[in-house]
């Protein structure tokens, strides 16, 4: 089992970054190793834990979001992956951070499943990059370079992310409802929830068991036969 991303969260607002804490900690594949108020902080800690991934606000107290990013790029080891999580909109910020190699750009406020897909995008690339040779063929190379959009192609034909995240969200509200023990749901319940059908549903959460986001295990009834019950892995 590949060990899950360790991220840095940079935010100058603790109550923003107590949010963005929750969201990146309510996927299953990354864990928050940090907090960083500042610049400074940021560099210090980035050189300190060694994270996989920063969540960083272009806005600091003591010097610039994009100051932080160009000093990263020249810490040692294997270079670490960068979503800008800022309310800056200028097109000219916005170039320099895709000129200082943000995987990502995502605009204040944002949503807990907008960062979820993108946290997905990132987790890809680097499974991509893991089980890469050596060596690469042009179409091995393009397809890393690629990155984001490659994660959006590898859902099966009449799926959406979006759909999938709605999902996804259903199915963590179910079950973790107060005083549930061990809380499964059904791909009708989640169904409900999300407003879609029951095929569709259990489509979108065989995807998931795919993709190791849910588990399934099926449950017997007096009729003997089984009923898949889904819940968040």
């Amino acid at each position: 089992m590949t060990e899950p991303a360790r991220t840095l969260v940079v935010e100058d607002d603790p109550v923003v970054a107590t949010v963005h804490r929750g969201f990146v900690e309510s996927h299953p594949r990354f864990v928050v190793v940090g907090e960083a108020r500042t610049g400074a902080d940021a560099l210090r800690l980035a050189s300190a834990l060694r994270p996989d991934l920063v969540l960083l606000d272009l806005h600091l107290p003591d010097f610039g979001g994009l100051d932080v990013l160009r000093q990263l790029r020249h810490l040692p080891g294997p270079p670490v992956d960068v979503v800008a999580t800022t309310a800056a909109r200028e097109l000219g910020t916005v170039r320099q951070a895709m000129a200082g190699g943000v995987v990502a750009y995502l605009v204040k406020p944002f949503t807990s499943a907008a960062l979820r897909e993108r946290l997905d995008e990132v987790w890809q690339r680097r499974e991509d990059v893991r089980r890469a040779q050596d060596t690469l063929d042009q179409d091995e190379v393009d397809q890393l370079l690629a990155g984001s959009r490659s994660a959006v192609d590898r859902l099966p034909k009449g799926l959406s992310s979006r759909s999938r995240d709605l999902v996804r969200e259903a199915l963590a509200g179910l079950c973790g409802e107060a005083g549930a023990v061990a809380r499964d749901a059904s791909a009708a319940e989640v169904a409900k929830v999300v407003g879609m059908s029951r095929v569709s549903a259990r489509r979108y959460l065989e995807h998931l068991v795919t993709e190791g986001y849910a588990q399934v295990t099926p449950r017997y009834g007096t009729t003997g036969r089984p009923e898949n019950r889904y819940r968040p892995a």
